[in-house]
């Protein structure tokens, strides 16, 4: 496997073997390594300086269904810390067939030049590409895929990017070519627009040689399928209902993010659910798909394609924390309306959750009424234009809400926590607080865990928990919708006989949590080189003072286990 190292400013590409002490090394725990080595954790993460890296898991090619997802990294220019986030889609098992492990880009291009990078067959060249300047990201994605081939893959960014603003990602063709797969927390996708680079292109090419796998490999991944099948929720449940299914779960906790996180239940929650979303997919038919695959080869099929009443397809995948920071922390609770919003924000290459939450706070400052849906359709079209008020709420929350004096802006690390109102999930919470990437449930959210979770009692260790596992996954590039049956207990016995005899790297359960828990220490090491401290793992001090309807909580978890939490072993 090789590295692909890029350099904007020079154009030069090279690839170079990967160093034997990054083998063990992947996703997450990859991109922490080369940023925490390689840039000044203090560096201006829109500037030359810093690094974009896009990686594989170390499962990447093993044909384990979910271990194709891509991390992208980089620093943050929404937090100022260390950023890792990851997506579905084609890249990463072009990538290992192509035999990249990760792509490095480096510097930044010529002022106003556009460049592609295309690679495949041994080979790698930035092209320069003005007609591709200022476009959307399915039209991006549909005429390089014109010019390249349908199999081919395709990373980009939309205008957001281009516009260097901190609400952005980078987003990933699916196996149909659209570029719906999105890493989007972080803004990592205005570093990439920065730097000059378009899109990459990974060629269809012939895959390199491998070794066969074992009898042994066989025998195991067949085990670790048939416990996927077997468990209610990776077998059915998010086949079935998606991450929607999340909508009734979070309701019914009263930790639902309502009219910018002034609530945590919905009336009509009902109207937007799972069941729900399932039953309008189904009933309009057309290009409609519940249980559609969003990487190859995988058997959960999570995602989804929302069809219009003709059954034409407006946007894929609408998930729970798009239907609820785009939908109810709005004041909108009606899939065409949030599936619209969706699409919108995918074309402008933009995180839904970001977006959402600034434009929650645009609207706790009066300037635009809760349940406006015209309204946060011309904000989306100033951010497309990039006006003063676009480019506000394109920058994220914490932005919006210093620049127009709102006090209620739900963010950690400046960075918008996602739909879980931390008050009356309060594991989630603590992970808010003390993960190294802001706030962001993908490392480590907790709903799943047999815990009360409106009392502060406990919450700690089940975060502790959870954030070394995702962080396990993260780096195996194991989509973390397959996670519940690893919970199972001797299933992560399982999973490490499968990276034993696939990487040749003998490795138990611990080894794998301990991986883990590596990866967090040395993003927080990236942090405390970057100035962080104690401080900023905390929520913004409403969350403690606020009762939340309807059950009237308030976020009570000591400071002093928040900042002991990555203390214990």
């Amino acid at each position: 496997m090789h590295f692909l190292d890029v350099n904007m400013k020079t154009g030069v590409c090279k690839f170079e073997p990967v160093p034997p002490e990054l083998e063990p090394w992947g996703g997450r725990g990859l991109t922490a390594r080369l940023l925490l080595s390689q840039i000044n954790p203090t560096c201006y993460p829109l500037g030359p300086s810093n690094i974009l890296i896009m990686a594989t898991g170390v499962l990447a090619g093993s044909n384990l269904s979910g271990t194709d997802q891509i991390s992208v990294g980089g620093k943050s220019p929404l937090t100022g810390g260390i950023k890792e986030s990851n997506s579905g889609g084609t890249a990463s098992r072009r990538m290992a067939a192509l035999g990249i492990k990760a792509v490095i880009v480096r510097d930044l291009a010529p002022p106003d030049r556009t460049y592609i990078l295309e690679v495949g067959g041994g080979t790698a060249a930035l092209v320069e590409r003005p007609d591709l300047k200022g476009l959307k990201t399915h039209l991006t994605a549909a005429r390089l895929l014109k010019e390249y081939g349908s199999r081919a893959s395709v990373a980009c960014v939309g205008p957001a990017g281009e516009m260097g603003m901190a609400a952005a990602g980078v987003s990933f063709t699916d196996r149909e070519g659209n570029p719906n797969r999105v890493a989007a927390r972080g803004g990592l996708g205005a570093v990439m627009g920065r730097k000059g680079l378009k899109a990459v292109v990974f060629k269809e090419s012939e895959r390199r040689k491998t070794t066969p796998p074992s009898p042994r490999l066989r025998e195991i991944l067949a085990k670790i399928v048939a416990e996927l099948e077997a468990h209610p929720a990776t077998g059915t449940l998010f086949r079935r209902f998606g991450t929607a299914y999340m909508v009734q779960a979070c309701n019914k906790l009263g930790g639902m993010p309502v009219n910018n996180f002034s609530r945590g239940e919905l009336a009509t929650a009902d109207k937007i659910s799972g069941e729900r979303l399932e039953q309008v997919i189904t009933e309009r038919g057309g290009e409609g798909e519940v249980g559609h695959i969003c990487q190859p080869g995988c058997i959960v099929r999570c995602s989804n394609i929302f069809p219009d009443q003709d059954g034409e397809a407006v946007t894929g995948p609408v998930e729970y924390e798009t239907i609820a920071l785009m939908g109810t922390n709005l004041g909108l609770d009606d899939f065409d309306r949030i599936a619209v919003l969706n699409r919108a924000c995918n074309e402008l290459g933009l995180d839904t959750i970001e977006t959402g939450g600034a434009i929650g706070v645009l609207m706790e400052s009066g300037r635009l009424a809760f349940g406006d849906y015209e309204g946060i359709l011309r904000v989306l079209e100033e951010i497309e234009q990039g006006t003063i008020l676009g480019r506000v709420v394109g920058n994220g929350a914490g932005i919006t809400g210093k620049v127009l004096g709102v006090e209620r802006v739900p963010v950690v690390k400046n960075q918008t926590i996602s739909a879980y109102d931390p008050r009356a999930i309060k594991g989630t919470g603590v992970t808010f607080c003390t993960t190294p990437m802001g706030g962001d449930h993908t490392a480590g959210l907790t709903i799943a865990a047999k815990i009360d979770h409106h009392k502060p009692e406990g919450q700690a260790a089940v975060s502790r928990h959870v954030q070394r596992i995702r962080a396990c996954f993260d780096n195996l590039g194991f989509c973390s919708f397959h996670l519940a049956a690893f919970l199972k207990e001797n299933n992560m016995d399982l999973l490490a006989e499968f990276y034993s005899e696939f990487t040749g790297r003998p490795c138990d359960a611990k080894g794998l949590f301990d991986l883990g828990k590596e990866v967090i220490n040395t993003e927080r090491e990236f942090n405390r080189r970057a100035g962080f401290n104690e401080a900023h793992d905390r929520l913004p001090e409403f969350f403690t003072r606020e009762p939340l309807p309807p059950h009237n909580l308030v976020f009570d978890v000591p400071d002093s286990e928040l900042d002991s939490l990555h203390d214990a072993d």
